[in-house]
């Protein structure tokens, strides 16, 4: 049953984000744009330049904020490398007892120093 709805919240983040591949690739180019502008405009000594660098950049991080579409794809990428995360755990009972030597001594000596 776990890996039934493991499965079923895959497939949804997976839908989700191959929906909002556009807006993830636009906030990508946004923020490339706000970095570069940013960039330029630390090193622009003149009074022009300087404001046409800060226009470039305010414009790109509107842009960036305003684009909601992309975070929800996020969001569902981080769903989705928590969902693998979840199909391939492995839980280990430290209870379950082995036939390995090693760890029978351990537990026994655990035991015995109680």
């Amino acid at each position: 049953m776990k890996k039934l709805g493991l499965l079923l919240l895959g497939i949804v983040a997976g839908l989700t984000l191959a929906l909002n591949v556009g807006p993830i690739i636009a906030l990508a180019v946004t923020g490339a744009i706000a970095l570069v502008s940013y960039h330029y405009w630390r090193k622009s000594h003149s009074m022009f330049a300087k404001v046409f660098w800060m226009t470039i950049l305010i414009i790109s991080v509107i842009s960036s904020i305003s684009n909601i579409g992309a975070f929800i794809g996020i969001i569902a990428l981080i769903g989705i490398y928590y969902i693998y995360r979840k199909w391939n755990d492995r839980n280990v009972n430290p209870n379950v007892i082995s036939n390995d030597p090693f760890t029978n001594f351990e537990r026994q000596w655990n035991e015995l120093t109680k």
